[in-house]
Formats: structure tokens, sequence, C-alpha cells
């Protein structure tokens, strides 16, 4: 990841105490396989590893989603996701109420989504991520688009940007390379 962040980005991120993401598309790569009753989807395990990284430095973590899905609560519960909202109303008032519950702001969520259905919130978000393969409108609204596509370890990416921007990485590194 050699892309360069300016510093007025590099501050936002240092306030980051949130971070969200939409998951068709983002989490994964917006496929669904679908037959009888049973539905799955292919999570990347880099960007779950990347989850769990943020919230063992305190930094809550929530995905938002306007398809309700077995799979996506399935992978929640797995990762322990500190928020899931799937639910077909608007994203904005979905991640309101994240906000009230854990106190927090705009300015303090980073969101990293890939269509129209997130402009929204990528406005709105102190830091908005649009991945690679996202729509022109998302990367249009985003203040950064991912090198790596949606399924593909861009959340993975949005993930270390805040963490090296709030100087973890080197200490998150050291402690697996131990």
């Amino acid at each position: 990841m050699a892309k360069r962040i300016s510093r007025q980005l590099n501050a936002r991120l240092v306030r980051v105490k949130l971070f969200l993401c939409d998951v068709d598309g983002v989490l994964t790569d917006g496929m669904v396989v679908m037959g009888g009753e049973v539905e799955s989807k292919r999570f990347n395990i880099r960007d779950g590893l990347g989850l769990k990284m943020l919230q063992g430095q305190g930094i809550k973590v929530g995905w938002v989603s306007r398809r309700p899905s077995g799979a996506t609560t399935q992978r929640a519960e797995d990762l322990k996701i500190d928020f899931l909202v799937q639910s077909q109303s608007s994203k904005v008032q979905g991640i309101e109420n994240i906000l009230q519950k854990a106190g927090l702001d705009w300015p303090q969520v980073c969101y990293v989504g890939d269509d129209v259905v997130d402009l929204g919130v990528l406005k709105r978000a102190g830091v908005g991520v649009a991945v690679a393969n996202g729509v022109s409108e998302a990367k249009a609204a985003a203040d950064y688009v991912t090198k790596a596509g949606g399924g593909q370890g861009a959340v993975r990416e949005a993930v270390e940007l805040v963490l090296k921007a709030q100087g973890c990485w080197k200490k998150i590194v050291a402690e697996y390379s131990a």
C-alpha cells in the first residue's frame, strides 16, 4: 500500500473510534450463491483479522447492510462484530442509532462502501472509503479509494490506514512477530 495520504486525511483517520462497512460488494465480492434454503458468501479472511485488530485497539466495528442474510449474521457472530444492522431502511438512520448507542459522532466514523446505497453515509463519515470496484458515484464521494476490490482485501487496506494513522500498526506487527 504505497499510496500516500494527505495530512488532512491522516488527521481524520486519527479520530476514528468506529469502523463501519457495507457487506455485499465490500466484505464480499458481491456474489451470492443460493440454492434451496441455503445462501453462502465468500468473506476475505484478512478482512476479518483486520477487524479483530481494530477491536484489539479499542475501535468498535460494525456492518450495515440493506440486505438481511443468514450468512452475514453467521460471519458477524463468528468475528464478534460490535454492531450489525441488516435492514431495508436508511443506512444513515441505522448508523445514527449505532452512534447514539456508542456515544460517538460522525467525525469518529470510518465507513467503507461500494454503491449508491452508501452515498449518504460516505458523505457524512469522518472518513469515507470506497472499494476499487465500487461504482463511480461512491468513489467520487469517498475520501479514499482502495487499490483492492470488495472481497479482495479492501477492508483490510482501510483497516491498516486507520491503524497506521493511529500509530498502532508497528506494535501489532511486533506482537504477531514474537
